[in-house]
């Protein structure tokens, strides 16, 4: 047998991490371009959670996604809660006041993207 055989063997569904897409709303006077959200609740996340919490959450800032003040965040089943506690303590970006409040938490990034485009029609 050769030594650049090698089994791979898939995991299974219940060892698979499970992910949850949290869509969130930014009320404020101000549009927001994706970056200047991303930075903000990165530093929220970073101050909330600390570097152990960080990792195990394993947040994700989905920027295709982000469209007139509604962004998701992809985020550990497990760490919802946390998540949604360390965003909706932002108050300012770019020294701008805002309020933060979570709309959708789905399963499915669609389920969560098409809260984004029916609030966006609103």
């Amino acid at each position: 047998m050769s030594s650049s055989f090698h089994l791979y063997m898939k995991l299974l569904p219940s060892l698979k991490p499970k992910k949850r897409y949290v869509l969130f709303q930014i009320a404020g006077d101000k549009a927001f371009t994706a970056d200047e959200v991303k930075k903000a609740v990165d530093e929220a996340l970073k101050s909330f959670l600390g570097d152990l919490g960080l990792a195990k959450a394993s947040p994700s800032f989905i920027k295709e996604r982000y469209k007139n003040n509604h962004f998701i965040i992809k985020v550990n089943h497990d760490w919802v809660d946390e998540l949604k506690s360390a965003v909706i303590l932002i108050k300012k970006i770019k020294n701008n006041p805002v309020l933060l409040k979570s709309i959708v938490t789905s399963g499915a990034l669609q389920k969560a993207a098409d809260g984004v485009d029916s609030k966006a029609r609103l």
